[in-house]
């Protein structure tokens, strides 16, 4: 606890000084609005509270692959991974307390599409499940952290970091079928998105906003903490041997 605590404070005191980390939070009200004119345009009002979820959605991912993705590349880059590997705790922990800093402003997208339903369009959130809509929720922002630490052992060995996560947002937004259902995705895309925990995510978000019960809403919420943690402990796993071949050939550090 020790390691994530000093990662997730430190991560509140970069914030502070370099608040560019949370321009997502001013996108964020923009796609609103963009997928609710879809929506409206289209006579589909039924689908608009699925337009208000997919920014909120879209937000995490974004966060996880453009800032916290990119974390231990710009560490690497201003010689900091040196000094950070040689401390004496665990390098996967501290990078997932920095993490969780981010998801926690994050979060806040979720109060912006609100506010943006609500004072644009006349509408909210139904709140028809809260108690399975919050923790699914939190959940969801949770394993995204652990997909950001994946991300940051896989991108931290590359010079072209950045220009990787521009052109991967996207496909992760189709992946994790952040605005349609997994059953709308194309028959040879549908198995790739079913092992991606934010699909399950999503789906599962867009029952707790209609009336009906949530059908096998532990289940689902089981699966989702299933596949995020497997994808967390693949990016420990990843981060491992990527430091340990970095400190073997002398390139914890570009300057």
């Amino acid at each position: 606890m020790g390691a994530f605590k000093a990662g997730f404070r430190l991560e509140l005191s970069i914030i502070r000084s370099q608040p560019d980390a949370l321009m997502p939070l001013f996108l964020a009200p923009l796609f609103a609005i963009i997928f609710m004119t879809i929506v409206r345009q289209s006579g589909r009002d039924d689908l608009q509270p699925d337009a208000l979820l997919a920014p909120v959605l879209m937000t995490l991912l974004w966060v996880a692959l453009q800032h916290a993705g990119t974390m231990m590349a710009g560490d690497r880059w201003q010689a900091l991974l040196e000094p950070m590997v040689a401390a004496p705790t665990s390098v996967a922990t501290f990078l997932f307390g920095r993490i969780m800093a981010l998801m926690g402003f994050a979060l806040l997208s979720f109060l912006e599409v609100w506010a943006v339903g609500r004072l644009v369009f006349g509408v909210s959130f139904p709140f028809e499940h809260p108690f399975e809509l919050f923790v699914t929720l939190g959940l969801t922002a949770l394993m995204t952290a652990g997909l950001a630490v994946a991300f940051a052992a896989l991108l931290v060995m590359t010079r072209n970091a950045y220009t990787f996560t521009n052109s991967a947002s996207f496909p992760l937004y189709v992946l994790g079928a952040v605005f349609v259902p997994v059953t709308f995705l194309p028959d040879w895309i549908q198995p790739l998105s079913s092992v991606f925990f934010v699909s399950w995510s999503s789906d599962l978000l867009r029952a707790t906003l209609h009336e009906e019960p949530v059908e096998d809403f532990w289940p689902r919420l089981g699966m989702i903490l299933f596949l995020g943690t497997v994808t967390f402990v693949i990016g420990r796993v990843i981060l491992h041997f990527v430091l340990r071949r970095m400190r073997a050939n002398g390139e914890l550090s570009l300057a």
